[in-house]
């Protein structure tokens, strides 16, 4: 039964709901790929972004510290000499106050915690022993400290930056510190909230001991903040970035980098879907242009299915008819364009030409022997037959490894096969380029030397034999070999007797102490 044509599943069809399948296929992954690498470069980009802001409000902060640090520096050097003087006291205490907005307020106290001076003064009066853990920190730590957060004695969560004063006898005086606010206006907060995102970023600052001294929400000023993978990564003093799932479940991509001189942790984050929101309709976008595109490939698509099966078509209707005398004529005329097809049609014409090859391939492994590459004593003998009938003259070396059997009972057979492998590389390197390499078995080695002298024979090999001689072959061991030379004239047919002279000459050479030449003649 026979389907109609419009059903039958011929090349053309095959062709092209397999080109129409792959450039869908194609499409679909290229989408999905493009989408896959834009989504992974804004998360680096995000990452990178809020690990670099947040690197440089740590920078900033640690300024703002420093800044802070210095003019309390400036003020210990002014108090120092006049520590019982109330007036003075309260002076610079004003002055330090009103010099630099980094506090919101100012303080000296004395070695028992008791309140030397305040500014502003409608904070508390002089003379009251401030019972703070800033206060107790600083009288205990007596150095330059920033504190953990606290409840002031006026009921704010404050940090307080302190350093000590000490008289010229080096007797501890007592300390002036400021007062920096943490649920209201205050230079930190200028610092951290001034930024000019207004994409969904957030930030916040935390403490060693993860309290937090800065958010945005200030409800959650001076809470702890456990179990943060961010917090975690930077607490031991490192900038990086992590995507992460934040306490109220939202994926978030984080920066972080340590304020060094503290140990505070300023993190700066924005939530991953307010990253890749507008990734979304991009993607929308570029489905929506690339559809003319697509439609005009598909059409390409079919009118390449049509071109790409003709070819195809006709080489298959002619191999129908491979008995018949203008096959070959008809495959000559097939216009095979593309390369699979002229590769079809030049299969065809050369099946008869690669089975001959074929052949050919077996009888070169037939004559050459597997271990050297050389001609084998099958390969050699033909050689000869054909320089025979066509009478012409040659010379033969013999050639035979000294003491092989030693180097194969100490080394080991992989050894002498080494060795063998590399006397055959010697040969080619010292023989001239129609010179005929075989290897006649076991150790034993031919050259044949067409219409060359008996002298310049022994002179090839001399130089192998020298060569040899001074080539170090496996282990480090210099072996050694032994060399018949022979000639066979134009005139004579004794191949044989010529192969039989040569084996003499190496006899002699073995005989009289190896590792030298001997020619026919002088045998």
């Amino acid at each position: 039964m026979h389907l109609p044509s419009v059903f039958r599943l011929d090349l053309r069809r095959l062709i092209l709901l397999f080109a129409v399948t792959t450039a869908l296929l194609t499409l679909a992954n290229t989408f999905y790929a493009s989408y896959l690498a834009q989504r992974d470069l804004l998360i680096r980009q995000t990452l990178e972004t809020n690990r670099v802001y947040a690197a440089k409000l740590a920078d900033s902060t640690e300024g703002l510290l420093n800044l802070a640090r210095q003019q309390l520096a400036y003020s210990v050097a002014v108090l120092a000499p006049v520590f019982d003087q109330p007036q003075k006291l309260a002076t610079e205490t004003e002055r330090l106050k009103t010099q630099t907005s980094i506090f919101n307020s100012t303080y000296v106290v004395r070695a028992d915690r008791s309140l030397l001076a305040i500014s502003p003064r409608a904070l508390a009066e002089p003379g009251g022993v401030i019972d703070s853990d800033g206060a107790r920190e600083a009288v205990a730590v007596r150095q330059p400290l920033v504190s953990q957060p606290f409840v002031s004695a006026s009921g704010r969560l404050v940090i307080a930056v302190s350093h000590p004063v000490f008289a010229t006898d080096g007797h501890y005086l007592g300390y002036v510190g400021g007062s920096i606010y943490l649920r209201e206006r205050s230079a930190l907060d200028v610092l951290l909230s001034d930024h000019h995102y207004r994409d969904g970023s957030s930030l916040f600052v935390v403490d060693r001991q993860r309290h937090i001294l800065y958010h945005q929400d200030t409800e959650r000023v001076g809470e702890t903040m456990p179990g943060n993978p961010v917090i975690d990564a930077a607490i031991g003093g490192n900038a990086g970035a992590l995507r992460v799932t934040d306490a109220e479940g939202i994926d978030t991509l984080a920066g972080y980098a340590p304020v060094t001189s503290t140990g505070w942790v300023i993190v700066a984050q924005r939530p991953t879907a307010t990253t890749l929101a507008k990734l979304h309709g991009l993607m929308l976008e570029i489905l929506r242009n690339s559809l003319p595109v697509s439609l005009l490939t598909l059409l390409c698509i079919w009118w390449l299915a049509r071109l790409i099966a003709r070819p195809l078509w006709k080489l298959a209707s002619s191999a129908r008819h491979m008995d018949s005398q203008a096959a070959a004529e008809q495959i000559h005329q097939v216009s095979s364009w593309y390369f699979e097809a002229a590769e079809l049609k030049r299969a065809m014409l050369a099946g008869l030409a690669q089975f001959n090859h074929k052949i050919g391939q077996l009888n070169h492994d037939s004559i050459t022997d597997p271990l050297t590459g050389l001609l084998n004593r099958r390969g050699m003998l033909a050689r000869l037959e054909q320089w025979q009938a066509g009478n012409r003259p040659f010379a033969v070396i013999a050639i035979d490894v000294d003491h092989f059997k030693q180097v194969n009972d100490s080394l080991g057979h992989d050894a002498g096969d080494q060795m063998l492998r590399q006397l055959a590389q010697l040969m080619e390197q010292v023989a001239r380029s129609n010179d005929v390499l075989c290897r006649n078995g076991g150790e034993e080695f031919m050259v044949l030397l067409p219409e060359t002298s008996l002298a310049d024979a022994c002179a090839v090999a001399e130089r192998l034999r020298q060569c040899v001689a001074d080539s170090p072959i496996p282990e480090g061991m210099t072996v050694t070999i032994s060399l018949g030379v022979a000639h066979c004239p134009a005139s004579s047919a004794g191949i044989e007797h010529a192969l039989k002279q040569a084996d003499q000459a190496l006899y002699v050479a073995k005989h009289q102490g190896r590792n030298r030449v001997v020619t026919a003649g002088a045998a």
